[in-house]
C-alpha cells in the first residue's frame, strides 16, 4: 500500500494516516513498525531496490551487454512506474543517509556483479572497480534528470546509458564484443 502512494504522489503529499487507512491498520500500528515516514519510505525503497537486484542478475556464461541492456530497461521501466519514488530518493531525501545507504547498497551489488564477469578481465580490478561506480552514478543521474525533463526516450535513455559503459571502459580493453563500436578501442588500453 505504501508502495503505491509513494508511486503516486510526491514524497510531501504522502501522509501516514492515508497509509493507515490503505492498508486497513491503525496509526499507531502503522507508527510502531515505523516511527516516521522517512522509516516507511526507506522500507519501501530497500524493498524495490532487492527486488531489481533479483530481476536483474548477471549470468557470467552469457554475454554481458544483453543483460545489462535487460538490466537498464528493468531498472527504466520501474523508475518511469514510481517516478515519484524514485524523485524523493534522489532529491527530497537525497541527503538522508539511510535513503543513500539503499542506494549505495544497490550500485554496490551491480558494480561486483559486473566486475564478476570474464569481460571485464585483465583490466585492474581497482580502475575497471572506479569507472562502474562512475558508469552507475552517470546511470542514476541521467536516469533522474530524465525523470523530471523527460528529454529523450527510454530506448534513448537506454542507448546512451550503454554507450556510456562502453566509452568508458573502450580505452582499457582489448578489442571485442564491448568495444566493437568504437574504432581503436584497446590499443591504448591496459594489456
Amino acid at each position: 500500500m505504501a508502495a503505491e502512494l509513494f508511486a503516486a504522489k510526491p514524497y510531501d503529499e504522502v501522509l501516514m494516516e492515508d497509509v493507515a487507512q490503505r492498508a486497513a491498520v491503525s496509526r499507531a500500528l502503522l507508527y510502531r513498525h515505523f516511527p516516521s515516514k522517512r522509516d516507511l519510505f526507506a522500507a519501501v525503497y530497500r524493498q524495490a531496490a532487492d527486488q531489481l537486484l533479483v530481476e536483474t542478475r548477471i549470468d557470467p556464461s552469457s554475454p554481458l551487454l544483453p543483460q545489462v541492456r535487460a538490466g537498464l530497461d528493468r531498472h527504466i521501466d520501474y523508475f518511469a512506474a514510481n517516478r515519484h519514488t524514485v524523485l524523493a530518493a534522489n532529491r527530497v531525501l537525497a541527503g538522508d543517509p539511510v535513503i543513500q545507504a539503499v542506494v549505495l547498497d544497490e550500485m554496490a551489488v551491480l558494480r561486483e556483479r559486473l566486475l564478476g564477469t570474464d569481460t571485464l578481465g585483465g583490466i585492474p580490478a581497482e580502475l575497471v572497480s572506479a569507472v562502474l561506480m562512475s558508469w552507475l552514478v552517470f546511470v542514476r543521474t541521467l536516469c533522474v534528470d530524465w525523470l523530471t525533463k523527460e528529454t529523450c526516450s527510454r530506448g534513448e535513455l537506454r542507448d546512451i546509458c550503454l554507450g556510456a559503459l562502453t566509452g568508458a571502459l573502450a580505452p582499457l580493453m582489448a578489442p571485442g564484443p564491448l568495444t566493437a563500436p568504437f574504432p581503436g578501442a584497446g590499443q591504448s588500453g591496459v594489456q
